[in-house]
């Protein structure tokens, strides 16, 4: 029980912060030593289930192989088993011990769960042809799962998911525009649970095969002590800036991102020794919360792990994991450091002054020399290892990885030693004065052994290009490992404890581990299994294309009005649904639907692009008032009022809001067909531009600012970040050519250019549509060779141009192109000055500006901090 002091000084009302995150994370259940036995073994034989398939060892061994289906059903089994144990059914049902209904709900549950793979032989033999067992069980698992989503995720899914389904039973008495001819009990049964199509689909199959050693990842470098490790490593870096607490927030709660999943859990373990040290240096109760929240809930963006999110995208966008990673790092590192910028523009308002230094730090250029010689140390041992093991392979063969586990084993031993030397690492308690901050070169070294389970995660997921499943099992490999042997090779290094002491704390530390990874699972296994049933239902009904009829009407065919529907159904839904299952249901409705508008409107919208989009706004419901269950957390640490610490939160998260809008129409942000130099240049200009928008945002930038100088501030990093749209003004990149000129507009188009058509054409279900495709112009010839080369044979039909044939397997054909369609508007590309020589006139208002706030800043210095205090 943690007692937490409000903004005045005054106690608050005490806060239970592990029941809280167990309540919203791990069930809040604690019942007698019996039953906590019975349920620390099923998540322990859970945990070891999920090791054991991610593993090569059933394909040596010829044991205990699942299939894909097999290993779902025992892993929804498993999560609906630990669900009902978990979590009581209402708010007055008893903790400490577990009814009997709960009891048989979870073995019924089970058994309806894992179904699929005790009769899969049997299933196989009747696929679409459900018996009257089938649809017994399912319509019994349905519910049950339904009920399991309740108690451990909130009503919101349930509902909405119970929504679908009776939109899927009663399509015939729905409006005209979204009405279907409805389905029967069967056809439901046969879709929903007998096939992988509804519950036991993709979602489910990503949270089987990837998220859940990931979460087990996390959770064992947790009780390795990582946690604690990274949040002293920030605290020892940042504590002497401005606001240096809050820095050390901001930055803790990045590298923590690689360890918990879960916004809550975030905010708790950084927050509780974060938050009251930022209160005592000066930010308010409320904004200490919003800074946690801003920067926990944005660990979930961060990538390699990126939470179960990467994972699905990877499914449904159907690209590489390590392009996702690619696609998502800019936005999320920009992001990261735009907040520690409003954490100090903050700072600056208040008058704040860091905290003692620990040591006195080194002459700059003997600080720059060390930096440059680290990252050559670094980029030395980089090259070394991955040539090094280049040449092993082929030289060693099978004996290879036997070579290279050694390797990992002797520097984890040598780093282990080396970490020995120093004190272990103790969370000091945040209320007490602190004299001077942990000095950081011993503060790192402490711990430089919880790096290498981290880096063997990132070198397998990005350079040997392994499975997210296999990666994240060696990973988790080596953390058992770790949690094994660290204790008593600290011991036997030391020589100050006793070593069978230490053994057996290390085995119940993996125990633990073990457990709370599996405990930390059983919300997302219900999410995902639960999201299933929706994106079954849009799949069995059609009611994504009716959707989208109703969007495009509600948007009248505007991307940027569909993009903030978009965004503000993403809202609405993640006040009760979790993350990952917010981001199912509306990339499954909506995403589709971005992609087809945005071609309408001439725009090449990269679908990963939209699914990221979704993703950033399914994170921002954490921090969104009135609910903002991390904006809960955090005030039961700072004493705050939640509301008021969610639209705190909310106004520092306002740059991440802004992202997604800017990637869409710039997708270089995503660095999507851009080369290392080029994407250095974005991420410098784009961060720039964010620093910018923050300022604008928060009323500050060298000085207080004046209205016109934040909207000044705001169209500047507009500016750098699209530079195009204020260039197309001036100078547009086409010119209209009527459609009898095809020809004319093909020969005068250099090589390697795309002209842009406006094609009027039926879609797949009959309806009259107009869209645009980007036709590339290659090779050379006059203009009707160029169009015959293209694929395409057009017919003039009076005033009209008709698509006559198109060429299998040609541009035409990859371009959407089709017979029967009419040619309505020809854009030709015509020379266009650089887009960036707008950086010019941005760089001299942004001088003026510069110039203008540092003089008034001189000449009375404290006149904005004093109205702020004020």
């Amino acid at each position: 029980m943690s007692q937490t002091t409000s903004d005045k000084g005054t106690p608050a009302d005490p806060v239970d912060l592990e029941g809280l995150v167990a309540a919203a994370d791990t069930g809040a259940r604690n019942p007698g030593p019996k039953t906590t036995t019975v349920m620390f073994s099923i998540a322990l034989a859970w945990s070891l289930f999920q090791l054991w398939f991610a593993s090569p060892l059933p394909f040596v061994v010829h044991f205990g192989v699942f299939n894909d289906t097999e290993a779902r059903s025992i892993h929804l089994a498993f999560a609906i088993f630990l669900a009902f144990l978990a979590y009581p059914a209402f708010s007055k049902s008893p903790r400490d011990y577990i009814p009997i209904t709960d009891i048989v709900f979870a073995f019924l549950g089970a058994a309806t769960a894992s179904y699929l793979f005790i009769f899969y032989r049997d299933i196989a033999d009747r696929v679409g042809a459900p018996i009257t067992q089938d649809m017994v069980v399912a319509v019994i698992g349905v519910i049950l799962l339904l009920e399991a989503t309740r108690r451990a995720l909130g009503p919101a899914l349930a509902i909405v998911a119970s929504v679908f389904l009776l939109y899927t039973f009663l399509g015939p008495y729905m409006p005209g525009i979204i009405a279907h001819k409805g389905n029967s009990l069967s056809e439901v049964v046969n879709h929903h649970w007998i096939t992988t199509e509804g519950v036991f689909g993709i979602a489910l199959g990503v949270s089987t095969s990837f998220v859940f050693l990931f979460v087990l990842f996390g959770a064992l470098l947790d009780k390795a002590g990582a946690g604690n490790y990274f949040i002293q490593v920030a605290f020892s870096l940042m504590g002497h800036m401005r606001g240096g607490p809050a820095k050390a927030a901001v930055v803790a709660s990045a590298m923590t991102g690689l360890i918990s999943g879960s916004s809550i859990a975030n905010v708790v373990t950084t927050g509780t020794f974060t938050i009251p040290l930022m209160k005592r240096v000066g930010f308010s109760a409320e904004k200490a919360g919003a800074v946690e929240v801003a920067s926990s809930v944005n660990g979930q963006i961060m990538p390699p792990v990126m939470g179960a999110a990467a994972f699905l995208m990877v499914e449904y966008v159907g690209i590489p994991y390590f392009d996702v990673v690619k696609h998502a790092f800019l936005p999320a590192l920009i992001s990261y450091i735009a907040l520690v910028y409003i954490v100090h523009l903050e700072a600056m308002k208040l008058g704040m002054e860091g905290l003692p230094r620990a040591v006195e730090p080194k002459p700059w250029m003997q600080r720059l020399i060390g930096f440059v010689f680290g990252v050559a140390v670094i980029s030395g041992l980089s090259m070394a290892v991955y040539y090094g093991l280049g040449w092993m392979r082929p030289v060693l063969g099978g004996y290879a990885s036997l070579v290279v586990l050694a390797m990992i084993g002797a520097a984890y031993v040598l780093l282990v030693r080396f970490a020995a030397t120093y004190p272990d690492l103790k969370m000091d308690d945040p209320d007490e004065p602190i004299l001077r901050l942990p000095a950081p070169a011993p503060t790192i070294k402490s711990g430089l052994h919880f790096l290498l389970p981290v880096i063997v995660l990132v070198w397998c997921l990005m350079v040997e290009q392994l499975s997210p499943g296999l990666s994240a099992f060696w990973g988790s490999v080596l953390m058992i490992f770790i949690l094994l042997t660290q204790r008593p090779l600290f011991a036997y290094f030391r020589a100050d404890s006793d070593m069978a002491t230490e053994v057996k704390r290390g085995w119940f530390e993996l125990l633990d581990g073990l457990v709370t990874g599996a405990r930390n699972m059983i919300g997302i296994g219900i999410a995902t299994a639960t999201a299933g049933i929706i994106v079954g239902v849009v799949s069995q009904t059609g009611v994504g294309s009716a959707l989208a009829d109703v969007v495009e009407v509600l948007s009248g065919g505007n991307l940027l009005a569909i993009l903030f529907l978009t965004a503000i159904l993403s809202l609405i839904l993640g006040m009760g649904l979790p993350t990952t299952a917010n981001y199912i249901v509306v990339s499954a409705l909506l995403a589709p639907v971005i992609v087809t508008l945005g071609q309408q409107n001439g725009l090449i919208v990269p679908l990963i692009a939209v699914h990221l989009f979704v993703f950033y706004f399914g994170i921002m419901a954490d921090v969104t008032p009135p609910v903002g269950l991390a904006s809960f957390a955090a005030a039961a640490v700072s004493g705050g009022e939640p509301i008021k610490t969610g639209f705190v939160a909310f106004f520092y998260s306002l740059r991440t809001a802004a992202l997604p809008f800017l990637f869409i129409f710039n997708t270089e942000l995503l660095l999507i067909g851009v080369d290392f130099i080029h994407g250095l240049f974005i991420f410098l200009v784009a961060t720039g531009a964010m620093l910018l928008f923050a300022a604008g945002t928060q009323g500050w930038f060298l000085a207080r600012n004046k209205p016109w100088e934040t909207v000044l501030l705001l169209l500047l990093a507009f500016t750098f970040f699209r530079p195009g749209f204020w260039m197309d003004m001036i100078s547009p990149p086409s010119v209209e050519r009527s459609p009898t000129e095809l020809a004319d507009a093909f020969a005068e188009t250099p090589d390697g250019e795309k002209i842009q058509l406006r094609i009027n054409g039926i879609d797949d279900v009959g309806n009259a549509r107009s869209w645009v495709v980007l036709l590339p112009v290659n090779g050379s010839g006059t203009g009707p060779e160029r169009i015959e080369s293209a694929g395409l044979t057009l017919r003039q039909d009076g005033e009209k141009v008709m698509i006559d044939d198109v060429a299998f397997d040609s541009p035409a054909k990859e371009a959407g192109l089709d017979w029967d369609q009419e040619i309505a508007v020809v854009l030709q590309p015509v020379d266009q000055p650089s887009k960036y020589l707008m950086y010019i006139p941005a760089v001299i208002f942004l001088g003026g500006l510069v110039a203008l706030q540092r003089s008034r800043a001189r000449r009375d210095p404290a006149a904005g901090t004093a109205e702020n205090q004020a």
